[in-house]
């Protein structure tokens, strides 16, 4: 982007679980389940292990499924010329929205106090934006988003 950026925002999903924390998790499973499925064997119900075996691969499937989510991070850039809207992910980085500034609106659909959605509009078209965020995280990133766009158009009127 050409010029000064008066936002350069990345928006990444929040998980609470570290890695570490998941091998803990994984691990105490493990062995939750090996104990249960060894005092099944001794009383002489051996098909419970393949069920307690699919149990863990499962939760460790929805983790892993998570975790690869979570490397998904959305990239908001305002300059006086454009707003743009960047996807990254390991495989790269892809413009998802790019508009003039002078152009580009912010519109929340909701109540202020129950707003659900936070979008860019140009001319018909709109993206949504943020929507990792809480609700109240997504209602202070609309106003500073608001308030860049704001401040790139004054730079843009002031040459």
């Amino acid at each position: 982007m050409d010029g000064p950026l008066y936002m350069d925002a990345v928006i990444t999903p929040h998980r609470s679980l570290s890695e570490r924390g998941f091998i803990v998790l994984i691990g105490f499973m493990t062995a939750v389940n090996c104990v249960t499925a060894l005092i099944f064997v001794m009383m002489g119900s051996g098909l419970v292990l393949p069920f307690m075996s699919l149990d863990l691969v499962a939760v460790v499937v929805a983790f892993a499924l998570s975790n690869r989510a979570a490397r998904k991070t959305e990239r908001v850039q305002v300059s006086a010329a454009q707003v743009r809207v960047l996807l990254e992910t390991p495989k790269g980085t892809e413009t998802v929205w790019t508009s003039p500034t002078a152009w580009t609106r912010v519109t929340l659909i909701g109540e202020a106090e129950d707003a659900t959605d936070l979008r860019l509009n140009l001319s018909g078209r709109e993206h949504p934006v943020a929507t990792a965020l809480s609700r109240r995280e997504r209602l202070d990133f609309a106003q500073a988003l608001d308030e860049a766009i704001m401040r790139a158009r004054k730079e843009r009127h002031a040459v």
